[in-house]
């Protein structure tokens, strides 16, 4: 089977395409014959080896897939051959062929394409843990969003909407804010750190965001900081930007803010029942129309580096998934 390889840390370039042996599932896990797999940034830290949990070389990243369950290990019965699924690991998606815990994986309805669940897959789930699970949006409250034209970004504003909070979206581009702005968000800000927050206030009648989902980081953190509400939370999900920021413990003091962090991937590991329930709800508002489509372009796994070096360079609107087959 094919399989893109990380043999030595470095940019997209450094993934080799290759031939290998196909995998056989150990106790507890399944093979998923991969149809889609989501493309996500932590793919660009895990190549370069800057990620804070790395595997021996030579490996394959990508954290999700999408496709038909090809083969069950001892003990395992659920998931069944042939079921559509979607999977999400630690590493591994960029192949043909890919191992998944059984407890990982959650079941793909047939009226749903294998792209559109591949995109859905952690990004909805980051989206869901961070508004329902740690934020606690309630209907009636407003959501702040930064990074809104990406992954996270759109399905954090879709969810938003679909729960009923007013949505205010936060992108750099202005391309970026026409996708928020399709996306359903009722109000579209630019990323400037000097105006940011007086432009919350003044669409906020001065309270400020109820909850704030912030994944860029660096001066635009300190903005949304300063524009979340009285018993506002905000939730960190990363750091697009590059710039880690420090939380000024004054800002919470004042206004009883909460800080929130949110690492999606762990609760794949701590609590599944959890992960599968954030997917299933966010399948289900995808077939009934609450929620679109997150698929922003597809790219064949053999253009996997190209499509990486666009989310690399921001050349991109909503997900990117990769394709095997037909998709």
């Amino acid at each position: 089977m094919r399989a893109l390889l990380v043999n030595e840390f470095g940019g997209p370039e450094a993934l080799e395409l290759a031939d290998v042996a196909p995998p056989d599932p150990g106790p507890g896990e399944v093979v998923v014959q991969a149809r889609a797999i989501g493309v996500n940034f932590p793919d660009l830290l895990v190549i370069g080896g800057t990620y804070q949990t790395l595997p021996e070389r030579p490996f394959s990243p990508g954290k999700e897939v999408a496709g038909v369950v090809a083969a069950t290990g001892p003990g395992v019965e659920v998931p069944r051959a042939g079921d559509r699924v979607i999977a999400q690991v630690e590493h591994g998606a960029y192949r043909e062929l890919v191992t998944a815990r059984a407890d990982a994986c959650v079941p793909l309805p047939d009226d749903i394409s294998f792209a559109d669940g591949a995109a859905l897959g952690l990004v909805s789930l980051t989206a869901w843990l961070a508004l329902v699970h740690r934020a606690r949006l309630r209907e009636g409250e407003t959501a702040l969003v930064t990074a809104a034209g990406g992954g996270i970004g759109s399905a954090a504003v879709q969810l938003a909407r679909a729960l009923g909070a007013t949505v205010i979206a936060s992108a750099a581009s202005e391309d970026k804010r026409a996708l928020a702005r399709e996306q359903g968000a009722h109000h579209v800000l630019g990323a400037d750190p000097e105006t940011l927050r007086d432009e919350v206030l003044e669409l906020t009648g001065g309270r400020g965001a109820d909850v704030v989902i912030e994944s860029v980081g660096g001066a635009l953190f300190g903005a949304c900081l300063r524009a979340t509400a009285w018993e506002g939370r905000l939730v960190v999900i990363g750091f697009a930007g590059g710039e880690i920021p420090a939380v000024k413990a004054g800002y919470l003091l004042v206004k009883n803010i909460a800080v929130l962090g949110l690492q999606s991937s762990d609760y794949r590991d701590r609590d599944p029942a959890l992960m599968a329930r954030a997917l299933r709800e966010s399948l289900e508002l995808l077939r009934s129309g609450r929620m679109r489509s997150l698929v922003g372009s597809t790219y064949p796994l053999e253009r996997a580096a190209e499509a990486l070096g666009d989310l690399a360079a921001g050349r991109f609107r909503g997900k990117i998934v990769l394709t095997v087959g037909d998709g």
